[in-house]
């Protein structure tokens, strides 16, 4: 047999095989609406980040607890309360759903103590947000703490409700 009926013989195998693979067929929507109700099983899922890298505006808002993106705190304390617990679980459980989301903690003090000492605060009651999502499932490397001390009060009066508003951990959701 010669080189040219060999070639020729590989190429007629090539194109058969590549026409007897499985094809695939796609749904394409036509826009015209079904003729029954449509009936959807199970939870709709978020899909992640969009094109341009941010989140969606429902994302974080499908469930009630994600909707609290703030953690307050005791005067001079770092403790998180016992009632931010099931508030912070369900942000670890989202980050545990979503390897691509990324979370910002922005701890914050009131305007009380040394500009140093409420930079430090602020970091501590930071972390203390980051463990507890670790310790629920969360992934460290998806979060990054910030302090700002006492430089972005929410409230500007002085009195305790003020800077109970104040001391605080801020959930912030980025994307990478």
């Amino acid at each position: 047999m010669n080189s040219t009926t060999k070639v020729l013989i590989t190429a007629i195998l090539c194109v058969t095989a590549a026409a007897c693979s499985k094809k695939v067929k796609e749904n394409v929507d036509t826009g015209t609406p079904s003729s029954g109700p449509s009936t959807t099983t199970g939870p709709v899922r978020d899909t992640g980040p969009t094109a341009s890298g941010a989140y969606g505006p429902g994302d974080l808002d499908t469930d009630a607890c994600l909707r609290q993106r703030v953690v307050y705190f005791d005067l001079d304390q770092d403790a998180l309360k016992p009632e931010f617990q099931n508030i912070v679980a369900c942000h670890a459980k989202y980050l545990r759903d979503r390897p691509s989301a990324r979370m910002t903690l922005e701890g914050n003090a009131d305007e009380r103590g040394s500009r140093e000492y409420n930079l430090g605060l602020g970091e501590r009651r930071g972390n203390a947000v980051s463990s507890a999502v670790q310790a629920n499932g969360g992934s460290g490397s998806q979060m990054t703490v910030v302090s700002y001390g006492e430089e972005r009060p929410t409230c500007t009066d002085s009195n305790e409700d003020c800077w109970g508003r104040n001391r605080r951990v801020e959930i912030v959701y980025t994307a990478k």
